[in-house]
């Protein structure tokens, strides 16, 4: 009875001194500080609200961009296996196959600084520097073409980059237009069985017989491969009756090691047969070749002033060129930095030179 009477005691001189509190809320924690709250309020609005002073290079930004991005995103911001791509895609939304890029398909530049200064990089988040932040901005809108080489972002010019899409968003009104239409739910006497009446175009989402699976299970690269050996030995044939005699002395160690080597020019060049242009042209036949002269592709001007002096890409200028690319041909839309040992250039080279036709 007493160890009641004490609890009772007890609840008798805690309860007025929990009153106010209670009254007022729960009396949990404080008010947060307002440096604390600025912590956290880091978005920035297409109108530019929020956005820090800074400023960031291009140039930098290639750099911050190959250290801390490109693991994923690539080089060139064109996507590492499943990782998004950042570039590219330019005039494809019309397409059934749309590539969705911060070239072609974000209306705003704020999402790409907002996103990148909060989220990334992936696994050490909101670890860039407001500058930082800035010149990667500044390369990935350069690696779409929408600035040139020597651009510098800031918060003073951020608003007069024009993202091409910006006006390929409308408002979302299907609260009011359609969302009454799907109240009406089946009650009573519904269909008993669901029945596959369309497939989608990916296989591994509808696959159509046992087997199936494992088939859509192969990446793109494998698919590639395979049609490609199916195909070799048709094209072998009439490819090496084609090529010219230098490539026939061309060194095979030199020109597998160049193969190896290519695979940092891969993600904007193709070579061999079936090679199309990409981000940049097709290099079959480079050697010899006067620059700016792929029927297709679009140069930058600086390519096109090259070709009104009489460039003809060489041995030696294209060693040069793959060497510094920016600093023997300025403002070039290549943003790749060049490749620094000779050995490199050299098999790159003589890669290339096996592809002549």
């Amino acid at each position: 009875m007493s160890k009641f009477r004490n609890l009772l005691i007890g609840a008798a001189i805690v309860a007025p001194l929990a009153a106010p509190a209670y009254a007022e809320g729960f009396g949990l924690g404080r008010e947060a500080l307002p440096e604390e709250i600025a912590a956290w309020n880091l978005d920035v609005s297409p109108d530019g609200t929020g956005l820090p002073v800074g400023s960031g290079s291009v140039e930098d930004g290639e750099y911050l961009f190959s250290d801390k991005c490109a693991v994923c995103h690539g080089e060139f911001a064109e996507g590492v296996d499943n990782w998004p791509k950042l570039a590219g895609g330019e005039d494809t939304l019309a397409r059934k196959d749309p590539i969705k890029t911060v070239g072609s398909y974000w209306p705003y530049l704020s999402t790409v600084w907002d996103y990148a200064h909060r989220s990334m990089p992936f696994g050490d988040a909101q670890s860039l520097t407001v500058d930082e932040t800035y010149a990667i901005t500044a390369y990935i809108i350069y690696s779409n073409n929408l600035v040139d080489d020597d651009f510098v972002l800031s918060n003073e010019n951020f608003l007069e980059v024009e993202m091409p899409n910006a006006d390929g968003f409308i408002i979302d009104d299907r609260a009011e237009t359609e969302y009454p239409n799907f109240t009406n739910r089946c009650m009573e006497n519904c269909k008993e069985n669901v029945e596959i009446t369309m497939r989608a175009a990916v296989l591994d989402v509808t696959p159509e017989e046992e087997g199936a699976e494992e088939a859509a299970a192969e990446t793109p690269a494998e698919t590639e491969v395979a049609a490609a050996e199916e195909a070799a030995p048709a094209a072998e044939a009439p490819a090496a009756e084609a090529a010219p005699a230098a490539a026939a002395a061309l060194n095979p160690a030199l020109v597998a090691a160049g193969e190896t080597v290519f695979k940092k020019c891969k993600a904007c060049h193709q070579v061999g047969p079936d090679a199309k242009n990409k981000v940049g042209p097709v290099l079959n036949g480079l050697i010899g070749r006067s620059i700016a002269s792929v029927d297709g592709f679009k140069y930058s001007p600086a390519m096109k002033a090259k070709a009104d002096e009489g460039f003809v890409w060489t041995e030696e200028t294209v060693a040069a060129y793959l060497k510094d690319p920016k600093g023997y041909i300025p403002k070039n839309k290549m943003s790749f930095a060049g490749l620094k040992k000779d050995e490199d250039i050299a098999a790159v080279i003589a890669y290339i030179e096996s592809n002549a036709q």
